[in-house]
């Protein structure tokens, strides 16, 4: 599968983003979708993840829950994170990730977990 990451921008403190991931080359409802972010001079970090049915198990990191919402469309092939309330620390380019042959309701948090990846999509919040 190909994985598009759009969305990314330039905003100020406290401002919102919704981030998509277009999906195309397979069926993209077998996939387990994964959010992912690198800062600057730091390692990729798990951000948010769903499983394969939009219904089901979803996954944060504990520095956006309550901020970011990561949901999908199986029928628009497309996975969106919802990002709220953003801070100067999100800043990152932030990367979709994709894994194929999962049973329904697993979900992955480690980079390792995922074998599609997207070209990433800068987000910069200013404070």
């Amino acid at each position: 599968v190909q994985l598009q990451a759009s969305g990314g921008g330039l905003v100020q403190t406290g401002a919102s983003l919704r981030l998509a991931c277009a999906g195309s080359g397979r069926t993209f409802s077998s996939f387990a979708i994964g959010w992912f972010r690198q800062a600057p001079g730091k390692e990729r970090e798990f951000v948010a993840a769903i499983s394969r049915n939009p219904s089901g198990r979803t996954e944060y990191t504990d520095s956006v829950k309550g901020r970011f919402t990561i949901s999908r469309d199986n029928v628009r092939n497309t996975a969106y994170l919802q990002m709220n309330s953003l801070k100067p620390e999100d800043t990152a380019i932030y990367y979709c990730a994709a894994r194929a042959g999962v049973v329904f309701g697993v979900v992955g948090t480690d980079r390792a977990f995922y074998n599609y990846w997207g070209q990433g999509t800068l987000v910069t919040v200013s404070s």
